[in-house]
Order: structure tokens, then C-alpha cells, then sequence
């Protein structure tokens, strides 16, 4: 019987298949010599990592709640903490329904080869909101999460606080991509690497500490 703490223990594990880090001159690099055909893999790994991180993060999420849960039980807590469950539960259906979106990296490498400019612009624009709502709604879920282990005796202060982030200037972004006849696009791209390679390094000390403090400590791993 597969246990929340195993289902923990198996989203902690598999973040390096699927939290891509971009490095973003290499990729520059590796694009300009093979003369743009490395730049669609570029684009497949944007739209590949955040999907597949979305659906990790949920596992990760949903297991560390599924075990507040048992221990509120067990501890004669869950009536009190109950309205805390029913926030982070309505928090994890919106990665859930995420999960649901039209996010396949090979269609998508598809539409910005026939789409061109406007295509990649789409793209970009999705990814972007993406980020903004994925990391809304999992720092509801930290903090309740937080909140809930806290009551149940847990320290959980060492844990770097859920910021969520802000969209991009989208009008704007696009206005520089047209005066700047295409080669805004590259400080674009460079952003998108940077936000989701930091996301992916805080969520990663989250999550080491989080496993640290709930579980490791009580013998759960």
C-alpha cells in the first residue's frame, strides 16, 4: 500500500526529471551554432518543465496534506483545523485543474514553427501566467499547510515564506518586441529561464526543510 509519506518521499525525489534549470547563455550558444534548431528545444523545455512541475509539486503538495490530515485525526484536532483543509484543498484543485490545461511541448514547438512570432508571443504570454497562478496557489497552500503542523507542534519557522509571483508587463513586452524588430524576444526568454529557475530553487529549500522538520525528525523517512 503506497503511503502519503511514500508519495511524499516520491515527488521529493523526482525533482531533478522534472525542474529543468536553464542556463541561459548556454542555450544562446548551443542556438546560435546549430542556427536556431537548439532554440526548439529550448521551447519544448519551457513548456515541458513547468507541466511536469505543476504535477510534481501537486503530488508533493497533496501528500504533505494528506499526512496533516492523519495527524490532525490522530491528535483529536481535525473538527478545529478543518476550515485550514478546506482552503488547501480548494488551492490544490487549481494545480489540478492545471494539470488539464493544453500544455504538450510538442504541439506547442509545432505552433510557434507555424505560427512564427505570434506564436512564440502566445507562448510566452502562457508560460508566464502559468508561473503566476501555479505559485499563487501553492503559497496558499504552504502557508495553511504551515499553519495546520505549526498547531500540531511542529517548528516550521526555518521555511522560506511563499512569495508569489507578479505577471509580466504583457502590452509592454510586446510593444519592445516590435520596435526592437524581434531581438526583445531574447531578454523575454532570459526572463522566463530566470523565473522558473528560482522558483524552482526556493520550492526546492521548501521542500527540503518541509521534509526535514515533519518527517525526517519523526522517523516518517
Amino acid at each position: 500500500m503506497v503511503t502519503p509519506a511514500d508519495r511524499l518521499r516520491w515527488a521529493w525525489q523526482r525533482r531533478p526529471e522534472t525542474d529543468y534549470r536553464f542556463d541561459f547563455w548556454t542555450a544562446f550558444g548551443w542556438t546560435m551554432l546549430t542556427c536556431g534548431v537548439y532554440g526548439f528545444y529550448v521551447q519544448y523545455q519551457l513548456v515541458r518543465r513547468m507541466r511536469d512541475h505543476n504535477v510534481r509539486r501537486l503530488e508533493f503538495l497533496d501528500a504533505a496534506n494528506a499526512i496533516a490530515w492523519q495527524r490532525a485525526v490522530e491528535a483529536g484536532r481535525a473538527e478545529e483545523l478543518n476550515p485550514r483543509f478546506v482552503s488547501i484543498a480548494g488551492h490544490l484543485e487549481v494545480l489540478r485543474r492545471m494539470t488539464t490545461d493544453f500544455r504538450d511541448p510538442v504541439a506547442w514547438i509545432v505552433i510557434v514553427i507555424l505560427a512564427s512570432t505570434v506564436g512564440q508571443v502566445i507562448l510566452y504570454w502562457l508560460l508566464d501566467a502559468d508561473l503566476v497562478k501555479h505559485s499563487a496557489a501553492e503559497a496558499v497552500v504552504e502557508g495553511q499547510l504551515v499553519a495546520v503542523y505549526t498547531l500540531l507542534g511542529y517548528d516550521l519557522t526555518p521555511l522560506p515564506p511563499a512569495i508569489p509571483k507578479s505577471p509580466h508587463q504583457y502590452a509592454g513586452r510586446i510593444v519592445a518586441l516590435l520596435a526592437s524588430c524581434g531581438l526583445y524576444g531574447l531578454w523575454w526568454l532570459y526572463d522566463l529561464m530566470v523565473d522558473g529557475n528560482r522558483h524552482f530553487d526556493r520550492d526546492w529549500m521548501w521542500e527540503d526543510g518541509f521534509v526535514h522538520l515533519t518527517l525526517t525528525t519523526a522517523g516518517g523517512l
